[in-house]
């Protein structure tokens, strides 16, 4: 089959899981033997990179600002895959989705498939009227497309009660890379096992300023192992100010390192030696960071919320979302309990490799490729 996607910024992906999602998904179905084409944006992958790994890369400009980057991308790519000859196109995150309907229209012998990656309303840095145009861009994402996945269970139910349509499931999945022998770490300013991890894009709503206070809060108490760190990993995204904000809280702190987009061996080698991994998200879909960490064997501390006790199960502990002190506890906890930790990183690992590999999700996406193809020649 000929399938192109579309509403992600690139790939290789050097931040953002729906990248991340995209990259794995693409290079195991080419390597399925599909022709595979990723639409990109040339202020985040190299234009000049046409193939990776197998699969077609066409870059297309946006108008990068906030508000017009994805919607501005995703309008040209669209008219660019109307004349690709493409049997599936596909669609991802509710706000590029809303465009879906362009091809749903105009090509007949073209299925049309969207992925709900997460109620992207909710991020905190969305204004009133960005957010009501994601509602509506949410509801197109569950009606128009031939077919919508959703990435966890949580979110297809709640779409299939909202909008009266079946949703399936296909999850994120995890890879843990193995690292090489390298003195990243020490360049990092981190020793082995001495550091708490988090990767995230610093966006209000994954909650880092929640878990810089904790920190800070049991170093301030002596409740921390001597000489440990907290490591944060990624960068903005079109939120300057509360980047900005979290260097404020952490200012004149050597135990809080901000360690910028990492990617490859760097990021491997961080998840292979990190102590516990903190997802601290106040919403998610199904976060690829934690189910890296799962499959990294981390013992994990994350935020109650659906999306990541779908996730983790019972292979790690839980603090009350947006709750400083409820983090402090089971975070302090955690550290002072080592045959804990060992226990929940063997818990963690096996659910990552028996719920969450690639290989089975690619295969998984390709059937409903084919299926949903099947059914229109019917």
């Amino acid at each position: 089959m000929k399938i192109a996607f579309i509403g992600q910024k690139g790939i290789p992906a050097k931040s953002g899981g729906v990248e991340t999602h995209v990259e794995h998904l693409a290079v195991r179905l080419a390597a399925l033997g599909h022709e595979v084409t990723v639409y990109s944006r040339p202020h985040y992958a190299d234009p000049a990179v046409t193939r990776y790994q197998g699969v077609r890369i066409v870059s297309l400009p946006s108008i990068p600002t906030k508000h017009l980057d994805a919607i501005t991308h995703t309008v040209i790519a669209t008219m660019h895959a109307l004349f690709g000859g493409y049997d599936i196109i596909h669609y991802q995150s509710i706000g590029p989705s809303a465009i879906s309907f362009i091809p749903r229209i105009l090509l007949r012998n073209t299925e049309v498939v969207a992925t709900f990656h997460s109620r992207d309303y909710f991020h905190g840095k969305w204004g009133a009227f960005a957010k009501a145009c994601l509602r509506f861009a949410e509801r197109l994402t569950c009606s128009f497309p031939n077919r919508t996945i959703a990435v966890s269970r949580g979110m297809a139910e709640y779409a299939k009660k909202r909008y009266g349509r079946e949703i399936v499931y296909i999850p994120n999945g995890a890879e843990a890379v193995p690292a090489k022998s390298s003195d990243m770490l020490s360049a990092f300013g981190l020793k082995e096992r001495r550091y708490v991890l988090a990767v995230s894009r610093l966006v209000a709503h994954k909650g880092i300023h929640h878990l810089i206070k904790a920190f800070l809060d049991l170093e301030d108490t002596g409740r921390l192992p001597n000489n440990f760190k907290l490591a944060i990993v990624g960068t903005h995204a079109e939120t300057p100010g509360y980047e900005r904000h979290l260097h404020k809280m952490s200012e004149g702190r050597e135990s809080v390192l901000f360690l910028g987009e990492q990617s490859g061996e760097a990021l491997a080698e961080l998840f292979t030696n990190a102590a516990v991994f903190v997802q601290s998200s106040e919403d998610e879909g199904l976060s690829i960071a934690l189910l890296e960490a799962m499959s990294y064997g981390l013992p994990i501390v994350a935020s109650h919320i659906p999306g990541n006790e779908e996730a983790l199960g019972d292979a790690g502990e839980y603090f009350d979302a947006k709750d400083v002190e409820s983090l402090k506890a089971e975070l302090a906890k955690l550290l002072n309990r080592p045959a804990a930790m060992a226990e929940y990183g063997r818990l963690a690992h096996k659910r990552a490799e028996d719920h969450y590999g690639w290989e089975a999700i690619a295969r998984q996406t390709a059937e409903l490729y084919e299926e949903t193809v099947r059914l229109r020649n019917e």
